[in-house]
């Protein structure tokens, strides 16, 4: 009788088991093929596809690495087209920013050069030419350190340096440019070093590009630029009493060819700020934008101090 049991209970454990398997085989099977349905439709440019699994399932690991990889491959699909986007969007403009002011510039010395223009009119058009040349110039520089980020060719030389110090050099050359736009300037640095891990030409595109948006966008005739102590960071503010960003435009003013449309010249790349943010990243640095529309704009600069 004994045995008769446990012959009877290893025939139930054996058709169990057989049945489990059998389900089992047949559940990994259907997964098998949604995963190739899902890679085709994948395959096909649906980048949202996804295969559902539950945990304890035999082909969940795989269904998951799976939709782990398809996942990556649309992030790198999307900022691919990004890309794409704003260098389409750059030729464009390129026609338009470069094209046309170079076009003006060659007119006004063509005039000069064959006498069409003579006396004061002749230095007035040199000197409106020569204007032009330093915009494009300006623009130009801009360019290249747009691509310059965006390659492999970028690089940076980390180093510990005094930032007080390389602020004041770097201010030195504005102050005339200040003077001759009639812009009221306040530079507060204390004569205290503070050391930071810095790439001084990087620092020095990040400030540069900064003041050249308040003189070139802002409409301001003051501007302030302090440099302090917070926690264990260098804070560095720069201020104008400029029209000032609305609060649509200034969500998004870091972005790649992003113009504030309301109040703001059309002068310029639209390439500026972005750069300013992604060398601040490359840094270690953050940065930040507050501004009232009709009260000025302020950007706030933070950098971890060396220990």
């Amino acid at each position: 009788m004994h045995i008769e049991v446990v012959t009877v209970l290893a025939l139930i454990t054996s058709f169990v088991f057989a049945t489990w398997a059998v389900f089992t085989v047949r559940r990994v099977k259907k997964q098998i093929l949604e995963m190739s349905d899902a890679l085709e439709d994948v395959k096909n440019g649906n980048g949202n596809r996804r295969i559902l699994s539950e945990a304890h399932e035999l082909a969940a690991p795989l269904a998951y690495e799976i939709n782990d990889i398809v996942l990556s491959y649309e992030n790198r699909l999307s900022a691919y087209r990004q890309t794409e986007e704003t260098n389409r969007q750059l030729m464009t403009s390129l026609s338009h920013d470069v094209r046309t002011p170079l076009t003006t510039l060659i007119g006004y010395l063509d005039a000069a050069h064959k006498g069409i223009a003579c006396g004061k009119e002749r230095d007035d058009y040199i000197e409106t030419a020569r204007r032009k040349a330093h915009d494009l110039k300006e623009y130009i520089d801009v360019l290249f350190d747009w691509f310059k980020l965006g390659s492999n060719e970028f690089s940076m030389n980390i180093k510990a340096v005094d930032l007080t110090e390389l602020t004041r050099n770097i201010l030195i050359d504005w102050i005339p440019i200040f003077e001759d736009t009639q812009m009221d300037f306040t530079i507060d640095i204390p004569e205290q070093p503070f050391r930071v891990q810095m790439d001084p030409d990087g620092y020095m595109r990040i400030l540069n590009n900064l003041i050249q948006n308040v003189i070139s966008h802002s409409h301001a005739d003051k501007i302030r630029i302090a440099l302090s102590a917070q926690g264990g960071n260098i804070k560095i503010l720069l201020s104008d009493n400029g029209v000032g960003i609305d609060g649509e435009d200034l969500k998004h003013i870091f972005e790649r060819l992003y113009k504030c449309d309301k109040g703001r010249s059309e002068k310029g790349s639209g390439l500026g700020l972005s750069i300013v943010h992604q060398l601040v990243e490359k840094l270690n640095g953050t940065i930040t934008a507050d501004s009232v529309p009709g009260n000025g704009t302020v950007f706030t600069l933070l950098f971890p101090l060396a220990d």
